[in-house]
């Protein structure tokens, strides 16, 4: 049977050698004779396997050690509570740009418990670029500094590094985590929920500067304080044994098969290029609105003449195996998402079919 192509933005694709591995843990691990799915989080198995997923977190990203990895729960989205909690509490206020969906969405969801403003939004010119550097007026009274790398509804990604040295930088890197090196050093903190290029839903890896671990205020929620998972080792209650596991073999997958992260940034270049060369040769058939030097390698967005004429080429798309090509419903149109694990072969296939359906 022909392997069906996942360009889904969330859950992502999984490489094939892990989902393999998933599947025979998933009935018998082969170090314990136990399902994954009925294995304690209490035992010394799961710390090893804690153990080897930050160590590998840490080899990838080359992590200083001033900084700790926890593994969460809640995705982003419990964080965009979490930290105006924890940077706001004593007053002060905070900067966050406005870019998409999801940092819009942080934005609402931190203005409960802290002052906000917004030195830039795209909101007026329907999120179809990223500011320029030039553009920013940022102030050094901010308590932190915050936005995120790679909107993914947009298909919009910063390729520089944006905030004040002086300023904590914070970013959400939920869809492009792993896909490109990152200076861990640039930032005050850094989080990533696990459904893109990590692994499966259900853990989030926050990395956080000591620095910040320090000014924490008392009196937080027990589960939102991060140096709980700090002093636990991320055990505090029952963490998601399964998808930290499939993260462990992500992270195995990306430093032995593929050989680091400059080498999955080429790969993921690569199809990228392939996609929007594609549209680019369409001759208007697609268009993306999204300006050349914004474009994500994550997540490609664009469109055809009518939502009707979109839903048709989802539809059609989708008979021929490739499947999670509607877009998000706050924007419509097209989206494919090449995460890590998408092979070039199935960006390929869908570059011949855009080429195929544009000549009717």
């Amino acid at each position: 049977m022909l392997r069906a192509h996942n360009f889904s933005a969330g859950p992502g694709a999984l490489p094939r050698s892990v989902l393999e591995q998933t599947q025979q843990a998933v009935i018998e691990l082969p170090e314990t004779g136990l399902s994954v799915l009925g294995m304690s989080h209490r035992s010394a198995w799961f710390e090893r396997v804690l153990d080897e997923t930050e160590r590998n977190l840490r080899e990838l990203l080359h992590v200083p050690a001033s900084y700790r990895v926890l593994f969460m729960q809640g995705g982003a989205t419990l964080q965009f509570a979490i930290l105006p909690m924890l940077f706001l509490a004593r007053g002060g206020f905070a900067e966050y740009l406005d870019t998409g969906y999801w940092s819009a969405k942080s934005i609402a969801e931190a203005r409960r418990f802290g002052d906000i403003r917004v030195p830039w939004s795209g909101a007026a010119q329907g999120y179809d670029r990223l500011p320029k550097a030039s553009e920013l007026t940022l102030s050094e009274s901010a308590k932190y500094f915050h936005y995120v790398s790679n909107e993914t509804v947009e298909g919009l990604q910063f390729h520089d590094l944006r905030g004040l040295s002086g300023v904590p930088r914070v970013c959400d890197l939920s869809s492009d985590f792993l896909a490109r090196p990152t200076t861990v050093s640039d930032f005050a903190l850094l989080y990533a929920h696990a459904q893109k290029n990590l692994g499966p839903a259900g853990v989030t890896v926050v990395i956080v500067h000591e620095s910040v671990l320090e000014k924490i205020p008392e009196g937080l929620p027990t589960m939102l304080d991060y140096r709980r998972y700090v002093e636990t080792k991320s055990i505090y209650n029952t963490p998601p044994v399964f998808a930290v596991y499939v993260t462990l073999l992500v992270t195995r997958w990306l430093r032995d098969e593929i050989g680091g992260l400059e080498a999955m940034e080429q790969r993921n270049a690569a199809k990228a290029l392939r996609l929007y060369r594609a549209i680019a040769e369409s001759r208007e058939f697609y268009r993306s609105s999204i300006l050349p030097r914004d474009r994500s390698l994550m997540n490609v967005t664009f469109q055809l003449s009518s939502p009707e004429r979109a839903r048709h080429f989802v539809a059609a798309a989708e008979a021929r195996g490739l499947h999670g090509l509607a877009g998000h419903r706050a924007r419509g149109g097209v989206r494919a998402s090449l995460y890590n694990a998408v092979e070039l072969e199935s960006v390929d296939a869908l570059a011949d079919f855009m080429t195929e359906y544009a000549l009717g």
